[in-house]
């Protein structure tokens, strides 16, 4: 399930839910089952990911990260072809159940948009590796990762939660996008010499040197975008409560220009864990506003 990588998941949802509460009566069931969903589909990318890059053939001996189920012979490809279907299955179950917990149908306009966005979302989280023609290979993982760990998490956990369409809270999501972003590039620095043969990213194209120039341009304006929303749209102090986590990014930006290959690896799990904790002090500032 690559279990570090799923407060990354949760850190656009928990800020957009808690943008939610801040001016809503949000039941706590549908606060749950939009987490579930979240997660769900985070889970069913990293089996879909794992799959196709096995099927590829990335991941093999030269690979600089940790070792997966296939790849360390805890699984065989039917079985993780099993995982995934059965995940294909509980993501359509909670999706469903968050839409008609937060709408009461299933049949009115709000829900068939979130139908289509959360079928749009398995398609997504399936096919970055997997698939005939995975866009993951394509160097286009940054837009998609921007899009749906991003805008997508803040601005539609809002409206599930809200049941209204705020569109301040694509500056909040286009911040949790960019940090995300940011962590896809340090685990394809870290592998640029296995990814070499078989795809195509970005450090690839821009090579080492620029991609720590594109990496520090991401998290830079992550913070700018941040900076931006609560300048705008909040009041008093405590919605800075975020900045807090400054030294957390300081340390990571740090840590990815004296770091190459294997020893980037630390640093991934750094920049997950500082964007949860600054999503989470993000809405709680708001909250308390």
């Amino acid at each position: 399930m690559r279990l570090r990588t799923l407060p990354l998941s949760t850190a656009g949802i928990v800020l957009g839910i808690m943008l939610a509460c801040a001016g809503h009566n949000v039941p706590w069931y549908v606060i749950v089952l939009t987490i579930l969903t979240t997660v769900s589909l985070q889970i069913l990318s990293n089996m879909s990911n794992e799959l196709g890059d096995w099927l590829s053939g990335v991941d093999g001996t030269g690979r600089e990260g940790p070792k997966y189920g296939i790849e360390g012979g805890g699984l065989t490809e039917d079985e993780m072809r099993s995982c995934i279907r059965i995940m294909v299955l509980v993501c359509c179950i909670l999706g469903l159940g968050m839409i008609r917990a937060s709408f009461k149908t299933i049949l009115c306009l709000q829900s068939e948009c979130l139908v289509i966005l959360g079928a749009a979302a398995i398609w997504a989280a399936m096919h970055y590796t997997l698939g005939n023609k995975p866009y993951g290979y394509r160097g286009l993982g940054d837009i998609f990762v921007f899009i749906f760990f991003g805008l997508v998490p803040v601005t539609g956990g809002y409206f599930v939660c809200a049941q209204v369409i705020e569109p301040t809270t694509l500056i909040a999501g286009a911040a949790i996008g960019l940090f995300s972003v940011g962590v896809l590039n340090v685990n394809n620095m870290r592998d640029m010499k296995s990814d070499a043969a078989n795809r195509v990213t970005i450090p690839l194209k821009l090579g080492e040197h620029r991609a720590k120039i594109y990496h520090t341009i991401l998290i830079v304006g992550g913070w700018c975008l941040m900076m931006l929303y609560t300048i705008l749209f909040t009041n008093g102090w405590t919605p800075y409560l975020y900045i807090i986590t400054l030294p957390l990014y300081a340390k990571h930006l740090t840590g990815v220009w004296k770091s190459s290959g294997r020893a980037l690896d630390p640093m991934l799990p750094m920049l997950v864990i500082s964007t949860f904790i600054f999503a989470l002090l993000a809405g709680t500032g708001y909250i308390l506003q």
